[in-house]
């Protein structure tokens, strides 16, 4: 659906702060390296707790953190073969979760019915992904498609990022191209206009017209002459609960978000840019030219967001019933989007409740948050 570009004021939803997730998504949870073979890592997605461990074999396999014995973290244990033992007695669990051997017990005794819930689990991009909903809908799921991941003619920079914010703010953040006065110092763009507006039942999409004048932009082939103004269509897409936006095809973000609690995110980033330097004198720079844009343009940048976005989740907590004025359209629709996102899951809970689920609670996400009943109508 086609939406206005007109830029007028309107009453945010003040209940968006709290909203909860769609929990049956794919989320990323570290990038794949740093997980060697035998090792167990604790991450967390909307405060549930998970271990993620890749076996010998070096594949990956994820369980809910809690071990069905005494309830100690399992993130605590030791990989052993492709089982994954609690630290505390040496319970083994199999990738499904089965308890299938405890030290002790004599051999050929029966084991007792443990069973740890099993989270889905993959590898993509160099990431790692979790599935924290319901396991039966993990493979009608897939994470987003990055297109420029591992094609030649593209540099690509991976950027980590932690945020004490809600996820809202932070996607707000990304859906905002007006902020660019924030990074003016580091020559960012300026001028933005929004040009176009779309919406669906899962995704925002706006394409703004940006400009860039400078050393900056002229190295990453932003502009041709660093004096002069260069103008660019820039398109930012929400597909919920990931972005992507590229620069007419001279960068792409992937921007992959993971909603740690209602007052942490992170977000895992892969950029790509097409530098005006021929591939033989690139490759070999590759490692160098990372480092650089990362630690010296990328990292600025995200620095300021950060200050922003922290700045704005400590006053939300300080008076939650404070009125925010907004202005784009772009950003109210992805607060549309998310609360719409966050209904259906909790409309899909109370369908398996009905339908008699009697693990229904066990399948799903335990640990939604109940947005306050505070919204104002846009």
């Amino acid at each position: 659906m086609e939406l206005a570009t007109t830029l007028k004021t309107q009453s945010v939803r003040t209940g968006i702060r709290e909203t909860g997730i769609n929990a049956n998504h794919w989320y990323p949870v570290g990038w794949s390296y740093y997980l060697k073979p035998g090792q167990v890592m604790p991450v967390k997605v909307w405060n549930q707790e998970i271990a993620i461990y890749r076996d010998v074999n070096g594949q990956i396999h994820a369980l809910e953190d809690y071990c069905p014995h005494k309830g100690v973290a399992l993130h605590l244990g030791k990989v052993i073969g492709e089982n994954l033992a609690c630290r505390y007695h040496g319970w083994e669990f199999n990738d499904e979760g089965q308890c299938v051997n405890i030290p002790y017990f004599p051999k050929g005794q029966k084991l007792p019915c443990a069973q740890a819930r099993k989270v889905p689990s993959q590898e993509k991009y160099g990431l790692l992904w979790v599935f924290p909903g319901d396991p039966a809908l993990a493979e009608q799921h897939s994470p987003p498609e990055v297109k420029e991941y591992g094609e030649p003619g593209w540099l690509d920079v991976a950027v980590t990022a932690k945020f004490d914010a809600h996820f809202s703010i932070c996607n707000e953040n990304s859906m905002d191209v007006f902020h660019g006065f924030l990074h003016e110092n580091l020559q960012g763009w300026f001028d933005p206009v929004l040009l176009k507006l779309r919406e669906t039942e899962d995704a925002v999409m706006a394409d703004y017209q940006v400009s860039y004048k400078g050393l900056m932009p002229k190295l990453l082939g932003l502009t041709e002459r660093a004096n002069e103004v260069t103008t660019r269509i820039a398109s930012v897409n929400y597909r919920y609960p990931h972005y992507y936006s590229t620069l007419e095809s001279i960068s792409a973000l992937y921007l992959m978000r993971l909603p740690v609690s209602p007052v942490e995110s992170r977000s895992f980033a892969l950029f790509f840019f097409k530098l005006p330097v021929p591939n033989w004198v690139l490759n070999p720079l590759k490692p160098s030219v990372r480092f650089i844009l990362s630690r010296f343009v990328l990292d600025r940048f995200l620095a300021q967001d950060i200050q922003m976005m922290e700045s704005e989740q400590r006053h939300y907590l300080v008076d939650p019933q404070r009125r925010y004025v907004e202005v784009n359209p772009a950003i109210i629709a992805v607060q549309r989007l998310i609360m719409r996102q966050f209904e259906k899951y909790q409309a899909y809970l109370e369908d398996l409740k009905v339908a008699g689920h009697k693990e229904a609670n066990h399948r799903v996400n335990p640990f939604i948050t109940v947005a306050p009943d505070r919204s104002e109508t846009i």
